[in-house]
């Protein structure tokens, strides 16, 4: 499907479509939105599909209106929930529309179904796996599904080497699995200051930032346990949303915590606030490479965080503070620990700024996949 540039002897650049069902905000919607404007920025043809699975007229992640503004190409595919035949029709429809020569799908909703459409139009494929949530019963039958439907892509890119080995073992084909951490986007944090304003922190108030989809897998609340073992003048600043919000609350006003506790509620851009917080916090269960850890690292933050996943590889003690997982002592000792040492926290700080830029630039992880979109084109 690629076509002939006007110059003899080159192929144009592949057509990509990216395929989500977004959420208001996250990782994998943060992930998208780096591989389409930074395509764009370069001239090369990309265009997002968003499925919606409510005809009638909800509210679409703010994503797209930010991808609009940045000069990406964005169509909307609003379906009733659950008709999939609808959404793969849409789909094919989408394909065929943009001239795609490469569908990118991103979670399990459309890695199971673009799969036919992409591979009926003669598209490549190609997948990145943003992780595992585990859960119910109904989560691990669509992993199920989803790493079914792996088998049948030209690329699945991993963004943590558990994740990878993890996906081999599985019964993905090794020589289709690829490793390809996150990046980090190089927008620089708001300073101290600004970010404390724009959340409304008192300046002299010493806060534990954490930020994230409230649900199990990133383990919200094992923070909120912790907040009990920490010092009383301790506050805790938590930006997100999501199913477990209403038993966090609980749990705060069980454990005598929840005036210490600010609930910011979702929020545009938040890893530009990172400065307002004296130590950043992650305490999730499972995880991939979480961008929220590559932005406390460009912020500078102090960082103490659960070792789970793709974490250890992201940071060592070098750079952070790394803690067993659901323990909410061992995350408040972690953070103790920095507060009551700050010259050795400010020289993890400084190592984990050095990192992220050196390791996770953007650049060199656009350059990553374009090589996938080469291989997907050619296979």
């Amino acid at each position: 499907m690629t076509k002939l540039a006007s110059t003899p002897g080159r192929v144009a650049p592949p057509r990509v479509l990216h395929i989500l069902a977004p959420a208001a905000y996250g990782g994998l919607e943060q992930v998208v939105f780096q591989l389409a404007t930074g395509r764009a920025a370069r001239g090369l043809p990309t265009e997002v599909l968003a499925l919606v699975a409510d005809a009638k007229g909800s509210a679409v992640s703010p994503l797209l209106d930010l991808l609009s503004q940045a000069g990406g190409r964005v169509t909307v595919l609003r379906s009733a929930y659950r008709s999939y035949g609808e959404e793969q029709r849409g789909i094919q429809a989408a394909v065929s529309a943009f001239g795609a020569d490469v569908v990118h799908t991103h979670g399990y909703h459309p890695d199971v179904l673009a799969r036919r459409p992409a591979r009926e139009a003669g598209t490549g494929l190609i997948s990145t796996a943003h992780g595992f949530t585990g859960g119910g019963l109904k989560n691990r039958a669509y992993e199920w599904l989803q790493r079914r439907a792996w088998r049948d892509f030209d690329v699945v890119a991993a963004v943590s080497r558990p994740l990878l080995d993890r996906l081999v073992r599985s019964g993905i084909p090794e020589r289709i699995v690829e490793l390809c951490p996150n990046a980090w986007s190089g927008n620089e944090p708001l300073d101290r200051a600004s970010a404390r304003d724009l959340l409304r922190i008192p300046y002299a108030q010493r806060v534990v930032g954490w930020v994230g989809r409230q649900a199990e897998a990133k383990g919200p609340d094992v923070m909120v346990r912790s907040l009990a073992h920490l010092p009383a003048d301790l506050g805790l600043v938590m930006i997100g949303d999501g199913p477990a919000r209403g038993a966090l609350i609980e749990l705060a006003s069980e454990l005598g915590v929840a005036a210490r506790i600010t609930w910011v509620g979702p929020m545009q851009g938040a890893g530009r606030c990172m400065a307002a917080f004296d130590v950043f916090s992650l305490s999730s269960r499972t995880e991939g490479t979480p961008m929220v850890l590559l932005e406390a690292m460009a912020a500078r933050v102090p960082i103490v965080a659960t070792s789970v996943g793709g974490v250890p590889d992201v940071v060592s003690p070098s750079e952070a503070v790394l803690v067993e997982p659901e323990s909410p002592e061992a995350l408040a000792r972690g953070i103790d620990g920095v507060l009551r040492d700050p010259a050795e926290a400010a020289r993890r700080t400084t190592a984990a700024r050095q990192r992220v830029a050196e390791r996770y630039s953007l650049a060199p992880w656009l350059d990553r996949y374009e090589e996938f979109y080469a291989r997907a084109v050619r296979r």
